[in-house]
């Protein structure tokens, strides 16, 4: 029976409508970023000279193992301040500044998060503390935002793993939307409540140890969608422990390499939702997983209603099934 689940984050719908799964090619083969062959890859080692100098290096003198760099074609640029201006009734514009990086995961081609090892992936959770701590400190930005997209139809365009960085002048409408969904939330924290009634339920947990938990949400609007949350409560990415970001990123690391065993290279956007530099409580940081399995229609677009095909239990249940192959540490 299909169901509509309310996403208390956003306040949005979603329909969970398990039946449309049999329909034919219900989920699209994945494909990568195609390769440009014409060029070495700026992001592998004994390249740099192909992107600007980095801004942040990780790793042994001599040899780096996370690499930050400024983006050559940045959403946001420039130390603007951020200015509206209305050019007639319906014409609002505002100054784009702000900062656009890019952040390599390794040195390795092929080696995305669910390849790396351990202690790469908490590198990469300090890269990403450090960046958004230094983006805070700049006047007039008001908020980070980190994302991996992994694949093409996750929005890639080069095949070596890396995400990207933006800090902003403006608060972004789904943050908004967070933030009012844990003001709207009547009791503790929206999500340490959510912690412990999906423990309590069981059967959409992936992955758990003493520092993260990780779901597929009850209003999962996604095939397979996760939702990654440190058990320790704090609003900011960039103030939480070493060791929490660690866990983080070793959560990570396994429920991707699940993601692959059970459904192969599939394409996917990592999302770190942390909130704005100076805002109060309450939130709390977390991380989203959107697998590309299935293409925003018609009605999804004219809406904003997701239709999910697979029932976030069972997407969970395939996933605590699935043997991650080991990486070597």
């Amino acid at each position: 029976m299909n169901q509509l689940r309310l996403d208390p984050l956003t306040g949005r719908w979603v329909v969970v409508s398990v039946e449309r799964a049999e329909r034919p090619a219900a989920f699209s083969p994945p494909t990568s970023p195609q390769a440009d062959t014409s060029r070495p890859c700026p992001f592998c080692p004994g390249n740099e000279e192909a992107t600007p100098p980095a801004l942040e290096t990780y790793g042994p003198s001599g040899r780096w193992l996370v690499r930050v760099v400024p983006n050559l074609y940045p959403a946001f640029s420039g130390d603007n301040p951020f200015v509206v201006e209305h050019r007639g009734p319906v014409f609002t514009q505002a100054t784009a500044g702000g900062i656009h990086e890019v952040l390599v995961l390794s040195p390795e081609h092929q080696s995305g998060w669910d390849r790396i090892s351990d202690d790469q992936a908490a590198l990469v959770m300090a890269a990403i503390r450090d960046r958004v701590e230094e983006h805070s400190t700049v006047p007039g930005l008001r908020y980070s935002q980190a994302i991996v997209n992994a694949g093409r139809e996750a929005g890639a365009s080069l095949e070596h793993p890396h995400g990207q960085l933006l800090g902003m002048s403006f608060v972004p409408r789904e943050l908004a939307e967070e933030q009012a969904g844990f003001a709207r939330f009547a009791g503790r924290c929206l999500l340490c409540t959510t912690a412990d009634a999906e423990e309590d339920a069981g059967f959409r947990v992936v992955y758990a140890d003493d520092r993260v938990l990780v779901i597929c949400p009850f209003w999962s609007g996604t095939p397979f969608e996760m939702l990654v949350i440190p058990r320790a409560h704090g609003p900011h990415l960039h103030r939480s422990s070493p060791a929490d970001l660690a866990a983080v990123g070793h959560s990570l690391r396994v429920v991707l390499s699940q993601l692959r065993e059970r459904l192969g290279d599939v394409a996917y956007n990592l999302v770190f939702h942390s909130a704005p530099y100076r805002a109060p409580e309450p939130y709390h940081w977390h991380a989203h997983v959107w697998p590309k399995l299935t293409t925003t229609a018609g009605f999804e677009l004219g809406t904003g209603v997701l239709i999910n095909i697979v029932a976030p239990e069972h997407a969970a249940e395939d996933l605590r099934l699935a043997v991650p192959t080991p990486v070597a540490h």
